[in-house]
């Protein structure tokens, strides 16, 4: 866990990307990251499915810390209906990324604030991302350069897949993996954030 002085929550993700998005937010935090079974259940909706382990995640933190705020984040990318996880091997990342390949998906969080001794409040925030038309050649060397490896979609907005995004509607942030506007929504509604 990371102890930070003063911290308002903890962060149930182990997420570098969620945490720098926070830090450069300036809301102080620790980290103690979930493990909660992320496997969707037959004929869960996408939302449905990000919401429910956005919440599992924060609840199962909160178990371990009753007194203190707890934030749990769930992103999917999906497309045609179908969730694009974490992709297992590198044949999974590029069909992915074919499939982004010259349209429209989207990209939704939902996080989950979890109150000492309360049930959590989870909420979500949806982009539409468009990548223009990729070549064999850039998806082959995208995933050999192994960032999609550990990312919903099979790729990173922030990394090397920021140069694909013709167009984005929403908050960049949620394609990042935590929608900040939300998240300091949530904090100050709550009285954790002036």
């Amino acid at each position: 866990m990371l102890e930070t002085k003063n911290a308002i929550l903890i962060l149930a993700s182990s997420s570098p990307r969620r945490q720098e998005l926070l830090r450069e937010a300036g809301i102080l935090f620790e980290v103690d990251p979930a493990r909660v079974n992320e496997e969707l259940r037959a004929g869960e909706p996408p939302l449905i499915y990000a919401c429910r382990l956005a919440a599992e995640k924060a609840q199962a933190v909160s178990r371990r810390h009753p007194q203190r705020w707890v934030l749990g984040a769930d992103t999917i990318v999906v497309i045609d209906g179908e969730i694009l996880g974490k992709p297992r091997n590198a044949e999974e990342a590029e069909r992915m990324l074919r499939l982004l390949s010259g349209r429209a998906h989207e990209v939704t969080t939902a996080v989950s604030l979890a109150a000492p001794g309360q049930n959590a409040e989870t909420r979500s925030r949806t982009t539409q991302v468009w990548f223009r038309t990729l070549s064999d050649d850039e998806i082959r060397n995208y995933v050999a350069g192994g960032e999609p490896m550990d990312k919903a979609g099979a790729y990173a907005i922030q990394g090397g897949a920021a140069r694909w995004a013709d167009r984005i509607e929403g908050e960049y942030t949620n394609v990042v993996g935590l929608p900040l506007t939300l998240v300091t929504e949530m904090l100050r509604k709550n009285g954790l954030l002036k």
